[in-house]
């Protein structure tokens, strides 16, 4: 059964150089629209819900191709605000193998960065509403899209509707002091809390003993910080990707859920050769939302969202088009790529 989903945040034009090569090297590059929360959404309405989403963008034609970018694939734009000058940018290098990929971004000034209150009408967009995500990315954009993200979740609230969070901490748009004294305060609205260990330590304070960066993601590690951060804040749940990066090109993928009661580790993907890893934990949120409002347990709604984002790496672009279908398919052992006559 379809539900009402909202994400809020900001859709940018990206602008990726062809296939793996250098920025230096290259005389054009590839058009796609992607952004946090946008992806989430499109990621929802694959799944058969009514997702709608929330931001502000110009008037002119770029504008227009960002809100066409999100009806093609079925996503609601009846609450995107028009106006502003201009829409956020980002350049994306592929990298591979050894080689990392790099974002540059060119973003300040964007619509929704300079939005006001009155933009918006939260109540009438939380109107019926069965859920609410938002990233750490939006209020890390301006003080401005702080103070929208606090009004959604007020509103919210007021609805009754779930909130989700992926905290998403982005060191290029604000330092982790700044993020703590902005994302902490707005915890007390979440009730399912996204993240990995880097997110965790930098937006609320919490640090779990585990090396990530050496390949140490033992689930033992995340136990005590998940229940110190359920305490602290009150979450219902709380959720953390672990990401093995073995190369550009190769990692390995699992994840955590806990609700107070049981933790639950999801089976591990071995992604080899990722096509496209940007995106990856947008379509891991999308497939979490969709899997806690229509799975039995939370195992069942955490390996749901896990395979939805390893099928995500092998997908150009920002946006997961996968189908619920194409996700159980996975995420209930077919992993052969077998070509399906």
């Amino acid at each position: 059964m379809s539900k009402k989903i909202v994400t809020m945040g900001e859709i940018m034009l990206r602008l990726s150089s062809p296939g793996n090569s250098r920025f230096v090297q290259s005389d054009s590059f590839d058009v796609n629209y992607g952004g946090g929360e946008a992806n989430v959404a499109v990621s929802l309405a694959n799944y058969g819900h009514d997702a709608y989403f929330v931001s502000k963008l110009p008037t002119h034609e770029i504008g227009q191709a960002a809100v066409n970018s999100l009806r093609k694939f079925g996503v609601h734009t009846d609450f995107i605000a028009r106006g502003g000058d201009r829409v956020g940018i980002y350049y994306l290098e592929s990298g591979v193998s050894m080689r990392p990929s790099k974002v540059i971004y060119d973003r300040a000034h964007s619509s929704i960065s300079e939005a006001k209150p009155a933009d918006f009408d939260f109540d009438a967009i939380m109107q019926g509403a069965d859920w609410f995500h938002w990233s750490g990315i939006t209020p890390a954009i301006s003080d401005a899209a702080a103070e929208l993200a606090k009004l959604a979740c007020e509103a919210a609230k007021r609805h009754g509707v779930t909130v989700s969070c992926d905290l998403n901490f982005r060191k290029k748009l604000w330092t982790s002091q700044k993020a703590q004294s902005i994302m902490r305060p707005l915890m007390q609205y979440v009730d399912v809390c996204i993240g990995n260990e880097e997110d965790a330590e930098l937006c609320l304070g919490f640090k779990p003993d585990a090396d990530v960066t050496g390949g140490k993601t033992d689930a033992a590690g995340y136990k005590g910080i998940f229940e110190a951060m359920r305490r602290e804040f009150g979450f219902k749940y709380v959720v953390s990707t672990l990401r093995e990066s073995l190369s550009a090109s190769h990692n390995g993928w699992k994840a955590m859920i806990y609700d107070g009661k049981e933790f639950y580790e999801s089976k591990r993907y071995d992604i080899l050769p990722i096509v496209d890893r940007v995106g990856g934990g947008d379509s891991f949120s999308g497939g979490l939302i969709h899997g806690l409002l229509t799975k039995q347990t939370q195992g069942e709604a955490l390996e749901f969202a896990v395979a939805a984002s390893a099928l995500k790496h092998t997908i150009p672009g920002d946006v997961n088009m996968v189908s619920v279908a194409e996700v159980e398919a996975l995420a209930g052992g077919d992993a052969s790529g077998r070509v399906q006559r």
